[in-house]
């Protein structure tokens, strides 16, 4: 199978899967250049309201093809960066389904994701010195943010691998399922999240995200919208909500 990222759409969740299994799911050139364009039809799709990352098989993603950093580290460095900010960007809710290896650039995606739920026996890691790479800064900061300034300088001064308990300790991980669970939750989870409202969903994803420009437009946005007059209804005729209103699409 050649090293590809495929997608499917259930049930209103979109799933792009991350395939290079003889090299544990590294992401080559070409498929870090392939993110942000599949990222971006597929936040344009309507009846997309959440997405899952994983990886083929039984490992999340080994980071980037280190084979292809012989020739341009630097080129490489750069796609993988602009995949991790269409990840951050997408303005749905994000989930990383992480089993076996997440280390490196698998690392750097799954911190892009809003969550991350993993199967016992993960690993992660963040491994630029072990080759002499400087992180990219917007990479460090995410992280940073993520588990905190001590927790990432461990992750990135020493290259080492941590196991699960860690991970969901220093807050890298969300949830820690038994194997052979992680799908069924993920499924549960994803099915909750596309029941809500994506107008909440969407203000909060950016309020969460820092982002201190958009208060009038989300203010707006609230006076009168359909969701509330549908949530308090269906909260006062014991129902479950119908949430009609969704992101436009770009185009």
């Amino acid at each position: 199978m050649e090293p590809q990222l495929s997608h499917s759409v259930t049930g209103s969740v979109a799933t792009v899967v991350i395939r290079h299994p003889p090299k544990r799911n590294a992401m080559t050139p070409a498929m870090w250049r392939a993110l942000p364009p599949l990222l971006g039809a597929l936040a344009d799709d309507t009846g997309v309201r959440a997405l899952v990352l994983t990886g083929e098989g039984g490992t999340f993603c080994a980071g980037a093809d280190i084979s292809t950093l012989r020739e341009s580290p630097q080129e490489v460095q750069r796609l993988a960066v602009a995949a991790e900010e269409a990840l951050a960007a997408f303005p749905k809710p994000t989930l990383a389904a992480v089993r076996g290896h997440c280390v490196g650039g698998g690392t750097q995606l799954a911190a892009a994701c809003d969550l991350r739920f993993a199967q016992e026996g993960a690993v992660f890691g963040v491994t630029p010195a072990r080759l002499g790479i400087v992180y990219p800064a917007s990479s460090t900061r995410r992280l940073v943010s993520l588990v905190g300034p001590s927790a990432a300088k461990y992750l990135l001064f020493s290259g080492e691998l941590i196991d699960t308990a860690r991970a969901l300790r220093t807050g890298l991980v969300d949830e820690v399922l038994p194997v052979g669970g992680l799908d069924r939750r993920v499924a549960e989870f994803t099915a909750v999240l596309v029941s809500r409202s994506q107008l909440t969903q969407a203000a909060a994803k950016e309020f969460a995200d820092g982002r201190t420009d958009r208060d009038t437009h989300w203010n707006g946005r609230a006076q009168g919208n359909i969701d509330m007059a549908e949530g308090v209804a269906a909260f006062l005729e014991q129902r479950q909500p119908r949430f009609d209103w969704s992101l436009p699409g770009r185009g």
